[in-house]
C-alpha cells in the first residue's frame, strides 16, 4: 500500500460512514448529525482516559515538587527519581496528552469530509472540468458540485454531483451563515441563530469545567474567565463556516456537555474522589512553590535571584580579599614605605627638610 493510497483511505473511509448514514436516513441533516455521534463515541473513552490520567499527575504534584527542590542541581538524578515516583503510583505521564492529540486528527478529516461534499472546482479546475463538459456537447451546463472522498458509485455522491444546493429541513447546507446574511438577510438570521446556539453550547460546556475549578482553583481568575470566553469567540468565527460544519459542531457540543456531566459525578463526586484529590495536591504544591521563591510573580522572583546571585558575588570577591580592609589614609604603615599625608603623598622628604632647617647653617638665607 502505498503512502498515497493510505492517506487517501484515511478520509475515504469516514467518507463512507457518512454515506452509509445518508443512505440509511435519506437527510443531509441526519447524516451530519449521526456523524457527530459516531465521532463522539469514538473520542469520549480517549477524553475519559485523558482526565483521568491528568489528574493521577495533579495528585502527584507535592512530590514532584519536592523531587525537583532536592534534586534541582542534577537533572539526571531528577529524571530517575521522577521515573520511580510514577512507577510507585502506577503513572504514566503520557497518557494526559496523547488521547488529546489522537483527537486532532479526527477533527481534520472530519472537517475535510463534510467541506469538500460540496466542493466546487475554481481556477484551473474548474477550466478542466468546463473542458470535460465541453468533450461531451454539455458545456453550457452548470458545473456544480464534484464531491471529494465520496465513492462515484455511491448515493450521496450521485446526490450531490452537480447540485448547487445541499437542501435540508428549508435550510442549504452547502452555505455559511455570512453568505447567507449577504444574500437573503431574513433568512440569514436563521443560519446566524444557529452560530449563537452553538455560542452558547459553548459557553455553558466551560461554565462546568470552571464550576469544578472554582472549588479549588489552580488558575488565577483573569485565565479562567480568558478559558471560559475563548471558546465563545470561537464559535463567531462559525459565521464563516458551512452551515453542515455548524450543525456537526452543535451536535458534538450537546454530547460534550452530557460527558462533563458524568466527569463532574465519577471524578468529582466528594473529597475522597480523584479530582478533588488532585485540585487539593495541587493547591498545596503551588504553597511549596510559594513557599520556597518567596512568592509573588514571575517578575519578583526574577528580582530575587538576582539580588541573591549579587549577594554571592559580593561575597565571593571579599572572601577571595582575605576578608581585610584596606588601610585608611593618613594611617601609618611600615610595608607601604613610609606614611602618607592628607593627599596620599609620601612624608618622608617633608620630615628631611626639616631636619635639615634645625641643623646649623641649615636656614635659608632670606
Amino acid at each position: 500500500m502505498t503512502t498515497v493510497s493510505l492517506i487517501a483511505g484515511v478520509f475515504e473511509v469516514p467518507a463512507a460512514v457518512l454515506n452509509w448514514l445518508y443512505t440509511l436516513t435519506g437527510s443531509y441533516m441526519l447524516a451530519v448529525s449521526l456523524s457527530a455521534f459516531v465521532v463522539m463515541a469514538i473520542v469520549t473513552p480517549l477524553t475519559l482516559k485523558s482526565t483521568k490520567g491528568m489528574l493521577e499527575m495533579q495528585r502527584l504534584a507535592p512530590e514532584m515538587r519536592r523531587l525537583q527542590q532536592q534534586y534541582k542541581t542534577d537533572r539526571q538524578k531528577l529524571n530517575e527519581e521522577m521515573m520511580k515516583l510514577y512507577q510507585e503510583h502506577k503513572v504514566n505521564p503520557m497518557a494526559s496528552c496523547l488521547p488529546l492529540l489522537a483527537q486532532t486528527p479526527v477533527f481534520i478529516v472530519m472537517f475535510r469530509i463534510l467541506y469538500d461534499a460540496t466542493y466546487k472546482p475554481v481556477g484551473g479546475n474548474e477550466a478542466i472540468a468546463r473542458a470535460v463538459l465541453t468533450s461531451v456537447g454539455r458545456g453550457q451546463e452548470t458545473i456544480g458540485f464534484l464531491p471529494r472522498y465520496l465513492s462515484l458509485d455511491s448515493e450521496m455522491y450521485q446526490a450531490l454531483a452537480r447540485q448547487t444546493e445541499m437542501s435540508s429541513w428549508g435550510l442549504d447546507l452547502s452555505k455559511s451563515p455570512a453568505s447567507m446574511l449577504g444574500s437573503n438577510f431574513g433568512q440569514g438570521l436563521i443560519y446566524a441563530g444557529l452560530v449563537v446556539v452553538l455560542g452558547l453550547l459553548y459557553f455553558y460546556q466551560q461554565r462546568m469545567v470552571a464550576a469544578r475549578a472554582s472549588i479549588s482553583p489552580t488558575m488565577s481568575e483573569s485565565q479562567q474567565k480568558l478559558m471560559q470566553y475563548l471558546p465563545v469567540v470561537f464559535a463567531v468565527f462559525q459565521i464563516f463556516f458551512l452551515l453542515a460544519l455548524v450543525i456537526y459542531y452543535i451536535i458534538q457540543s450537546i454530547i460534550r456537555i452530557f460527558v462533563q456531566f458524568y466527569i463532574t459525578r465519577r471524578f468529582y463526586a466528594d473529597d475522597e474522589s480523584l479530582g478533588r484529590q488532585a485540585q487539593a495536591a495541587s493547591a498545596k504544591a503551588r504553597e511549596l512553590s510559594e513557599k520556597d521563591s518567596g512568592g509573588g510573580g514571575l517578575i519578583a522572583r526574577a528580582k530575587r535571584e538576582l539580588e541573591d546571585a549579587t549577594g554571592a558575588s559580593s561575597e565571593t570577591k571579599s572572601t577571595n580579599s582575605g576578608g581585610t580592609r584596606p588601610s585608611p589614609k593618613g594611617s601609618n604603615s611600615r610595608t607601604n614605605g613610609g606614611s602618607k599625608g592628607s593627599k596620599g603623598r609620601p612624608q618622608s622628604s617633608k620630615n628631611n627638610q626639616r631636619r635639615d632647617l634645625g641643623r646649623p647653617g641649615g636656614q635659608r638665607k632670606r
